[in-house]
């Protein structure tokens, strides 16, 4: 069966959300684990990635054209649809005010209080990567299996036009140029498939004069 590039880029571009969520949680709890001091030029970019792209530009993408197609068809979904269009309505906020705590703790590090906001940081990345983990597997598994149920190909047309054209760089590698410098940055942080960092950290092992 075709699958539709409105269908195949919603579900690349969770993948790659998904990469960089489980990697800012392993950061966390590697840190804590080792005792290890933040890495906070990494957490940066990842957490600055997700507030430029998912939430500037999948997000809308889902609700603005998606979501209203699915409900000119009925009210299958409507509730789960409002549910969804509630998340990406908070989550902007949600990963700026993690932005604003990573800023806090790498400038207050020798703060009395310090410990305290590391762990509520911790606390509350766990508790939003957790609840965007769920909300993409809702949409793959409620949402995407109704459309591809209930859209007609006119409908299909303008999607996947619509979505070819905003398409994540991060996943695709074809962004814009002044964002390069960040992708290259988590790309080589990140595991593979999405990341090099890993590999390219053995390879530095290996031949520490980069030969």
């Amino acid at each position: 069966m075709t699958t539709h590039p409105t269908l195949r880029i919603i579900r690349d571009e969770h993948g790659t959300l998904s990469a960089v969520l489980r990697s800012i949680a392993l950061l966390l709890s590697e840190s804590r684990r080792r005792g290890a001091k933040l890495d906070y030029q990494v957490l940066r970019a990842m957490l600055f990635y997700i507030d430029e792209f998912p939430e500037r530009v999948h997000h809308p993408k889902e609700s603005d054209l998606l979501f209203p197609i699915l409900r000119n068809r009925g009210a299958v979904a409507a509730k789960v649809l409002e549910r969804l269009d509630r998340d990406h309505a908070t989550s902007h906020q949600a990963v700026r005010d993690l932005e604003h705590q990573v800023l806090a703790l790498e400038m207050m590090e020798n703060a009395a209080d310090f410990d305290v906001r590391r762990t509520r940081f911790e606390a509350a990345t766990e508790a939003y990567v957790t609840a965007y983990l769920d909300h993409m597997r809702l949409e793959e598994a409620e949402v995407l299996p109704l459309a591809e149920r209930l859209l007609t190909d006119a409908d299909w047309a303008g999607l996947d036009a619509a979505f070819m054209q905003n398409r994540d760089p991060l996943t695709y590698r074809d962004g814009a140029d002044e964002f390069r410098p960040l992708f290259k940055h988590i790309l080589m942080t990140l595991p593979a498939p999405i990341g090099l960092g890993p590999a390219m950290e053995a390879l530095r092992e290996s031949h520490p004069t980069g030969a």
